[in-house]
This record gives C-alpha cells, structure tokens and sequence, in this order.
C-alpha cells in the first residue's frame, strides 16, 4: 500500500499547488493595473572610477564577480532640516565611496555632494563600505550616519550640526561629520545588513548587525592566502557557519553632542540565528506589546522569525516557527525553507492586526526557482507568545511568487490609494554567456564541499547569472498582484539591490532612489495621476538639546469612519535600501470628506505610550513627550 498511496500523494499534492497558481495576466490586467503611474527616472550622483570586480582573497579568486556582486545601498535622510527627507546616501563599489547629496528633483536648497571617510580611524584597501543606515543613534536631534562594510566592523559618522529647534535650514558637509567606532578595539567583520531599533524598550536606539563571511576572514584581501576561515557556506539549504550576528544596546543616558555607548548582548541572539548568512532584518512588533520582533531574512538556509518579550537591559529573543500541513512544501512554512532569503518588508491590509509579510528569494526561471514568500495573516498576534506562527504563505496563489533573483523589497502606495504597492529590486551578475547550467550543479553538490571555494565553478567577467530581469513593481488587484515595473520605466538593463522610498519634493506622491550594483542609480520621481488625499507623517519626540528626533519603532493607526491603516517606523527594514524616516498614508476618493484621526503608540522605559492626535492633510509633524 505505501508503493500506492506515496505516488498518489505526490501526484495529488502537484495538482493542487498547479491549481493554486494564477495564470501570468494579460496586457489588459497590467494596464488597468498600472492605469495612472507615471516615473521620471534622473541620476544620482556617479562614481568617479569604474572598477568592475573587487580585489578578492587567493582561494576566492575564480568566483571573483561573485564576492563582488553586492556593496551598493542607498538611503532617504534630512540633512537640511527641510522638514522632509530630500537627501540621500550611497554606497558605489566603483569606487568604494561612501557619498552624500541632495536628491535631484529635490525641494530646498542645494549643497555639494561629499564624502564621509573614517578619518582617524584603521582603514585600508582591505576594506570596502557595503552600506549606509542614517539614524540619530545619540538622540541629540542630529541626523547620523552609521556604514557597515566588508574588512572591518561598522563606523558611527556622528553629525556634529544639531539643529535648532525650529525650521532653520542646514547645510551640510563632511566636516561635520566624525568618525567613531562601533566596536573598540575595531574588528574583521563582513556586513550585509545593518538596522536599528529599540529592542529592549528603554527608549534609546539598539544596533542590530548581520554579518556575512565568517569573522575576521580578509576577504578582501589578495595577500591573505591559506586562510581557514576563508569559507563558503558549508550547505545551500542550512547553512550555519557564517560571520557572527550582533546585537549592541544603547545607553539612553547620553548627553546632548557625546558619543553613544553600547553594551554588547549578542549572546542574547539564538544560536542558529547568530551564525546565519543573513542579507536582510526586518523590525516589526507583531505581538502588540511594543517591542520590535526581529525577521531575520539568509542566505543558504532558514529564515528567522524572532519573538521580543526583553525590558530594558534585559534582551529575550525566542525563535517561533510555522507548523507544516498535508498541502504545504517545507520551504513555503515560515521558518523552515531552504531559500535564499534577501529582502523583507511589511504592509498592513485595511483593518488588520498583523501585517503581510513580503521576502525576496531566487525566483530565476530554468535556474532556482524557489519562491517569494507572501505570508498573510490567519491567526491572534498573541500566539505568537505561545509558539504558534499566525501566518500561511499565499505568494502563489496571489501571483507573487516569481520575480527573478530577487533582493530588495519596500512597500509603499504610489497613487496613494490606501493600499501599499510592492517595489522589488532584481538581478546578479550581468553579462552575456549564460552561468545557469554550471551553478546548478554546485547547487545540487554534496554539502560536504560547498565551503571549499576551489570545488566552485569558476565565473569570469561576461558570465551571466539572472543579469537581464527586470525590477517589478506590484500593485496588489482584487487580492492578486501584477507586476507593472514597465509603467515605472524599468528596464532588464539594471542588476538593483536596494531601494529608498520617500517623498523628496513634498508633493504628496511617494518617489525612490534604487542602488544598482557596477552601474549607475537613479532616482524615479512620481508624476502620477491621482487626486486622491494623502498625509505623510513625522513621527518625533524632544531632545534634550531641544531638537526633535524620529521615533523610531512608533506604531502609528490612522482612523476615521471607515477607514483604518496602520504602519511602523522602521525605516532600514530590508537588505540594502533605507526609507526615509516619515510614515505615507494614501486616502482613496471614497473618503474624501472623512475627518481622520491618529493614534501613536510607542514604549519607552519598558512601558507602552499612546497619544491621539487630529490630522490634517499634507506633511504634518506629530511630537510626543518622553
């Protein structure tokens, strides 16, 4: 009988998965779908050399373009205390720099684009910046940049401008900027993903660092030669010994101006979390009580989902994971999947609790087709304290599912119509001799010799590995999602990473920055058509130099009669893209007169806070007392 009944299952199971999946829409659908977007594409400040490769170690130099395939981010700030987020950040492989500018198209007065160098600080041609993250990490009112990189552990970049308490504008400059180490004495990491949050809720930012390679592998280095810790992942669908993850908390009782002081608590990190190849983080808090639970997006194996129930200077983090039925493949159970996880973000449907949870996997065509992930909501927030995961994998069903090799994704509503839509970054290595047939076999290797980089297959400049896919941008139609990238402008041209929402010329249209790796980034401005309302949110709290900063974790539920969205300031959610840090609300027609309220909830010294707050159309600033 088990001869009979196993066959039949598997048969039974193919058909249902086949009948969950939509067909691809048509030429109508799309249209209808992207009906009203209109993008104009400007560029970002280039680099000023236009090296293609990364000088690598010895051992990984036949797979070169592959160790070299990531280090371009991009991030939404307000330097010019404009109000609003009208600047931006990048990092370019092409010339290692790290480069601030005003966005073109901007609002406000221009300034000069500079660069931020760890003057002071151990730096050399070993070391290479792979991100930007701008937070005000010593809640001075001063916007600060933190950068992660490959060679070396993260550099705090503290703004010395502080800014008044009123709207006085700023320009900045890299004299005001000084270098500081996150860590002392200054470590070999290699850092894919950086973000911040108050885990522990005692109100001051926490630093949550996702390393890559192992520690202190020169990886960067041609002189480091015969290194043991110069590995690759020792699996692709549960790897384990990566670079370790770390978590810092911050003191809340830092003076105006000082630099930030950090305990180190990343034993508090589970276990298999901390040694995994982790692309992406992304805060939410799903459980209600305040608190920033962690998803923890890898490479090569597992993602995280991790519960928060710390109080101040004590962090607890439990892994929860999803349990798997008759009709479920192990990958699509939250917790369980053997993909490559490289973006997460997160939207909230009308009048839920929970939000969807959207991640980036390699979704190649004839390559790894693996899946995205769409988990949606179909449980209490409060199981989660009891183990049990609230969320089911529709990416599927809803069409999803395949977009290419996927990196980068951010939620956010382009014709505020009071629904988010999906912008997803995508591609690897660009070039012109398909590489596909070759990965697939060390794909399908033995795992006992993946770690060793010489079993790899060799890649070379002109190899190609899901070079030509295009960006997608979804808009979610009647519970399905179509893809629209082609009314945006995007093209099969550019190999993306991260993308960086905001709204850089105040015109109630969400615009964003995409980073692309050995290319040049751009800028797409919305020139949409739509009429209708929209409040976009700043979100802040005194300092106590008697500026204000974002508050950073705030939970923010706008209401009115019939109406209700929530969303959470968690501007560095995802892989190498940071939001400005602002919260956008689209208003569609049908409550064009409605009166619409706010309520923002927050926790500071381990205790929740809310306040309500009348809204207005347009920018509008709320400030909450500590």
């Amino acid at each position: 009988m088990r001869r009979i009944v196993s066959p039949v299952v598997a048969v039974l199971l193919v058909a249902l998965a086949w009948i969950a999946v939509p067909g691809t829409p048509g030429a109508a659908a799309v249209d209808r779908a992207g009906s009203g977007l209109a993008f104009e594409r400007a560029l970002l400040p280039q680099a000023e050399h236009d090296q293609k490769v990364r000088p690598v170690a010895p051992d990984l130099e036949p797979i070169q373009p592959w160790i070299s395939a990531v280090g371009t981010s991009v991030a939404a700030l307000d330097l010019r205390n404009q109000g609003h987020a009208g600047d931006g950040c990048t990092t370019d492989p092409r010339d290692d720099t790290v480069r601030v500018f005003p966005v073109p198209g901007s609002s406000g007065d221009p300034f000069d684009a500079f660069e931020l160098h760890p003057t002071g600080l151990r730096y050399d041609a070993t070391m290479a910046p792979i991100g930007c993250v701008p937070a005000d990490v010593n809640a001075d009112g001063a916007t600060d940049i933190l950068v992660y990189y490959w060679g070396r552990s993260p550099v705090l970049f503290l703004n010395q401008q502080i800014p008044g308490p009123g709207d006085e504008p700023v320009v900045p400059g890299a004299a005001d900027f000084v270098a500081t180490e996150l860590v002392s004495p200054m470590q070999v990491w290699n850092t894919t993903a950086l973000n911040v949050a108050d885990v522990d809720g005692d109100g001051a930012l926490d630093v949550l660092v996702g390393n890559y390679f192992p520690d202190g592998a020169r990886v960067l280095d041609p002189d480091a030669a015969d290194d043991p810790r110069m590995q690759m992942q020792h699996s692709m669908g549960k790897a384990r010994n990566a670079g370790i993850n770390r978590l810092y908390l911050g003191q809340a009782d830092v003076e105006p101006g000082e630099a930030p002081r950090f305990t180190d608590v990343s034993n508090r990190i589970p276990d298999e979390s901390a040694r995994s190849w982790t692309l992406a983080i992304g805060f939410q808090d799903l459980t209600g009580n305040g608190l920033p639970d962690i998803y923890a997006a890898n490479d090569f194996g597992p993602d995280q989902l991790l519960v928060n129930t710390s109080t101040p200077g004590d962090v607890r983090l439990d892994v929860v994971r999803g349990r798997r039925d008759l009709t479920e493949r192990k990958s699509s159970v939250l917790g369980h999947d053997s993909f490559k996880g490289m973006g997460v973000a997160y939207t909230y449907a009308a009048g839920e609790e929970l939000p969807e949870i959207y991640v980036s996997n390699i979704t190649s065509p004839w390559a790894l087709q693996e899946s995205n992930f769409a988990f949606q909501p179909d449980g209490d927030p409060e199981s989660l304290f009891d183990g049990v995961v609230p969320y089911t994998d529709r990416s599927g069903s809803t069409g999803i599912a395949h977009s290419g090799w996927s990196w980068d994704i951010k939620a956010v509503d382009l014709l505020n119509s009071g629904r988010d839509d999906l912008v997803q970054a995508t591609g690897f290595i660009q070039g012109d001799r398909d590489l596909w047939p070759r990965l697939q076999e060390i794909a399908m290797g033995n795992d006992l010799i993946l770690q060793n980089p010489e079993v790899w297959l060799r890649i070379e400049q002109g190899d190609d590995l899901s070079g030509h896919e295009p960006n997608r941008v979804w808009r979610d139609q009647d519970g399905s999602w179509v893809d629209v990238g082609a009314a945006v402008g995007f093209t099969d041209q550019d190999v993306s990473r991260g993308i960086a929402p905001g709204d850089f010329d105040a015109d109630g249209l969400a615009d964003f920055m995409v980073a692309n790796q050995w290319q040049d980034s751009y800028v797409y401005r919305n020139e949409s058509t739509t009429d209708n309302r929209w409040i976009t949110l700043h979100v802040v709290r005194p300092t106590a130099a008697g500026a204000t900063t974002p508050l950073i974790g705030a939970t923010v539920r706008v209401q009115g009669d019939g109406y209700e969205r929530e969303s959470q300031l968690y501007p560095a959610n995802g892989h190498s893209g940071v939001a400005a840090p602002e919260l956008h609300f689209g208003i569609p027609d049908e409550f064009a007169d409605t009166a619409l309220s706010a309520t923002v909830s927050w926790v500071e010294d381990g205790e929740t806070r809310t306040r309500t707050f009348d809204l207005v159309d347009g920018q509008q600033t709320l400030e909450v007392s500590r």
